[in-house]
């Protein structure tokens, strides 16, 4: 079996692996953006209950909580679809770090801005939206874009809660034709595929983002 061949029967499990990747993502990025906005500005108990949340997703091992999620769950009435458990599970800990860059990026604003947007008359919430966040989110978009590369590659322990992504194809192909070597060096160049045209955007991202921020400072 060639190398062509084994990276087209990987690709069958394309479709499964952008399909958890797009709504892993639908999960991570609201919940890093409220989560990392809460964390910064809350006080006392509240900031203790969101921290405790983002630790729960952020330090527990994604494959520990696909298993937790995918057969503990059920034993108590709750039964929900492979593609639901591996989505939000990927995407609730990949946002559990991304909540870390947003709470980063707003520490580091100069608090001038939000004191001269409060004496103007804004609300705290319109400077959060108006002022403080858009220019956060412009400092996390490289961290966010290696996050969601993070999240694609992490798409491959879905296979362990029998989603037939391309890891799934690679350890069927893997039975069927016995070449490890060959089949998971095919595995290792789609993932490469997938994920290295993002790292290229992300970059040219981070440049166009830069150009434009100097461009504000000289105004």
């Amino acid at each position: 079996m060639s190398l062509f061949d084994i990276v087209a029967g990987i690709f069958q499990g394309f479709g499964v692996t952008v399909t958890i990747a797009i709504y892993g993502l639908l999960y991570a990025i609201p919940f890093a953006l409220i989560a990392g906005v809460l964390q910064h500005f809350s006080r006392g108990g509240y900031r203790l209950a969101v921290t405790a949340v983002i630790e729960f997703w952020r330090s527990s091992p994604a494959i520990v909580l696909l298993f937790v999620f995918y057969y503990t769950l059920p034993a108590f009435g709750i039964h929900l679809s492979a593609v639901t458990v591996g989505a939000m599970v990927l995407g609730m800990n990949t946002g559990g770090y991304g909540s870390q860059s947003v709470r980063a990026a707003l520490q580091a604003l100069d608090k001038g801005q939000s004191e001269a947007g409060l004496a103007l008359g804004l609300s705290r919430f319109a400077v959060i939206r108006f002022i403080e966040l858009p220019q956060a989110i412009v400092a996390m978009t490289p961290t966010f874009i290696n996050e969601a590369i993070q999240l694609i590659k992490g798409t491959s322990l879905v296979s362990l809660i029998a989603l037939t992504d391309m890891t799934f194809r690679a350890k069927e192909i893997s039975e069927l034709h016995y070449n490890p070597a060959g089949i998971y060096t095919g595995l290792l160049l789609a993932y490469l595929v997938i994920c290295y045209p993002i790292t290229i955007f992300g970059r040219a991202l981070e440049r166009h983002l830069g150009k434009g921020r100097r461009l504000a400072d000289e105004f």
